[in-house]
């Protein structure tokens, strides 16, 4: 059964024609007095205690019984109807796997917390604005780990990511071995488009797989490879471990941005340097708009009819009207 806030109307326009229903409630009115006129005597004291008749007391439903009717016509010609709506949607997907880097000096606090906090606060919330893509993560230090194959089950993905911690691998930084371990989570993949987003702040200094050779093998696959360097120029505050316990020192930051930009070169994605957590949640952003999913959307629109039941109750009052008048009051001799 329909409600009415969810009719829509085919012809509104006649809504203009419950314009007359108050100058036919009068024009009854004046009918009815002119009907059954009352009798001129001298004093009501003798007819004060005789009760009205029931038929008498339901003449001014014969009005009302009309005037609904009428009322009830109106809305079926303004043709009430009810719409359903149904979308065919059809999504082309895009697979993408974060290569984060969680090597110890992702712990400087150039960003703020450190920068393996802010990378991996910014990726849940890259991670929670697609969500019709597979997305993995794979954390790399000296040595390369899948901490979540390709999935769509985000709220999965969002927990493993926020339980990354530097320390879990061995120390240093394998670009290559990360990237290559991105790849192959990717190179079986039927996507329309297959990206990976690394994540590093260091240089290549630890791994089995040379990263030029890891961007052309990602190239092969065509699979697209935006690189990011995350840290501060010049120096960057650590917290150091002394036998005094953690003290903050300045270290150096290197970033070999020249083997970053290649690999972006390379397999046709971007590179990016990140300063700060500004500066890196932008960078997110505009990978975001670069990788849209394309969803085509068909949209069908099926219209009812609803005045029958509007006519149907007019039909059944008129009804009313008539054997009430005829039958039971007897208005005419």
């Amino acid at each position: 059964m329909f409600r009415l806030n969810e009719l829509h109307w085919h012809s509104p326009h006649y809504f203009y024609l419950l314009l007359i229903i108050p100058l036919l409630a009068v024009w009854f009115w004046y009918k009815y007095r002119k009907e059954y006129p009352v009798l001129k005597i001298s004093s009501l004291e003798g007819l004060k205690h005789i009760p009205k008749s029931l038929k008498q007391r339901m003449l001014p439903l014969l009005y009302v019984l009309r005037i609904l009717a009428i009322t009830l016509i109106i809305i079926g010609l303004a043709r009430p109807q009810t719409i359903n709506h149904s979308k065919d949607f059809s999504i082309e997907g895009i697979d993408i796997v974060l290569a984060m880097d969680i090597s110890s000096s992702m712990l400087a606090m150039d960003l703020k917390p450190n920068r393996l906090e802010a990378a991996k606060k910014v990726a849940i919330d890259f991670i929670n604005e697609r969500p019709n893509d597979r997305i993995g993560a794979i954390i790399f230090a000296g040595e390369a780990f899948t901490q979540c194959p390709l999935t769509t089950d985000h709220k999965v993905l969002n927990r493993l990511i926020s339980q990354m911690k530097s320390g879990i691998l061995e120390d240093g930084t394998a670009i290559g071995d990360g990237l290559a371990t991105a790849i192959n989570r990717l190179k079986d993949s039927k996507a329309v488009s297959k990206v990976v987003i690394l994540l590093t702040d260091g240089e290549n200094n630890q791994g089995s797989v040379d990263p030029h050779s890891a961007a052309e093998i990602a190239k092969m696959y065509n699979i697209r490879v935006y690189t990011i360097g995350v840290g501060t120029r010049g120096k960057a505050p650590y917290p150091m471990q002394t036998y005094l316990g953690t003290q903050t020192v300045s270290v150096d930051v290197n970033i070999d941005e020249d083997l970053l930009k290649d690999i972006a070169s390379v397999t046709g994605g971007k590179y990016f340097r990140a300063t700060n957590n500004k500066s890196l949640k932008s960078i997110y952003d505009e990978i975001n708009t670069l990788e849209k999913s394309k969803i085509d959307v068909t949209k069908i629109e099926n219209r009812d009819e609803a005045y029958f039941p509007f006519v149907l109750l007019a039909l059944l009052l008129l009804v009313s009207e008539f054997l009430l008048k005829y039958l039971y009051i007897r208005t005419n001799p």
